[in-house]
């Protein structure tokens, strides 16, 4: 996976497939002027693997590529490495090798799942060694086969959450001994939720200012652009649309101007008609970016 270009920073959405990935995902990329597409590759709560449609497949990487979008798999739901349940473990394991598989194919730069849940208070130790054990070969096998990057992205707290606020990553990369393999995906609606005052003056670059001591100004790799529906704090994952929730279109102008979001690609998943509503948010922050760099061969 290519590192990330300081000069942009290119903003897109949570991509709908039904009908056939190139059929459903490039009309829409195009209705709403996305610079990246996240999609999943299968059932989002469920288990099931689909091999995928070769044809389906190489028309979207294709026209992905002629049109300079970024692509990134979004991984089961139910994927939780820290489970005190073998088989969710193991299907979790197996699910984001299908994940990786499906990337390799679509030409995705990376693939997100949730950092999990150890579930049970007694659990939480055993529950960083299966990450450890389940992580490892996979970051091994992808790097090997230049496939895309594992992006862990922190929940939103409760459940015994195994990463949710920014400084618990660095835990979590230390039990896979911070394999080059694993970046970080911040999503604003969980860290809002687990806790982090994104609302207040200078919040959302503390945050970010935090995310970078846990675990470096290189790991950060996508950012889900969420606004809440939901207070501070409230462990609870609603997406609005940015600048008509509780965060607010301010923190949403620190997102964009902070040096650690340079030249990361930005997803929004923000409840939408069709394309309408993506179309809408990808323009907010389009605005909200920082204006160019007048003498970047000064820096």
């Amino acid at each position: 996976m290519p590192a990330p270009d300081p000069g942009h920073r290119p903003i897109g959405s949570h991509t709908p497939t039904s009908g056939g990935l190139a059929r459903a995902a490039l009309p829409y990329v195009d209705a709403a002027g996305s610079e990246v597409a996240q999609v999943y590759v299968g059932n989002s709560r469920g288990w099931a693997m689909p091999a995928g449609d070769p044809t389906q497949d190489a028309l979207f990487r294709d026209g992905c590529a002629e049109r300079g979008v970024a692509v990134y798999i979004h991984a089961s739901l139910l994927v939780n490495l820290g489970s005190p349940t073998a088989a969710t473990v193991e299907r979790s394991a197996q699910s984001l090798a299908h994940a990786l598989r499906r990337g390799a194919a679509i030409g995705a730069r990376g693939v997100v799942f949730h950092a999990g849940s150890a579930v049970d208070a007694g659990h939480a130790e055993a529950a960083m060694r299966q990450v450890r054990e389940s992580l490892l070969p996979l970051l091994d096998s992808t790097a090997d086969a230049g496939g895309p990057m594992l992006l862990v992205e922190p929940s939103a707290g409760g459940g015994r959450s195994l990463a949710c606020r920014v400084e618990q990553l660095g835990p979590y990369l230390d039990a896979v001994d911070r394999h080059p393999q694993l970046g970080v995906c911040f999503d604003t609606c969980h860290a809002w939720a687990a806790g982090h005052d994104l609302a207040v003056e200078g919040g959302m670059t503390a945050t970010l200012d935090a995310l970078v001591t846990a675990v470096g100004a290189d790991r950060l790799r996508l950012v889900h652009a969420n606004d809440s529906k939901d207070l501070c704090g409230s462990t609870r994952d609603r997406h609005e649309n940015i600048g008509k929730g509780m965060i607010g279109e301010p923190a949403f102008a620190e997102l964009m101007r902070h040096p650690v979001t340079a030249g990361v690609p930005i997803v929004v998943e923000t409840p939408t008609e069709r394309h309408e509503g993506h179309a809408t948010d990808i323009t907010t922050l389009r605005r909200l970016l920082p204006p160019p760099d007048p003498h970047p061969h000064l820096r």
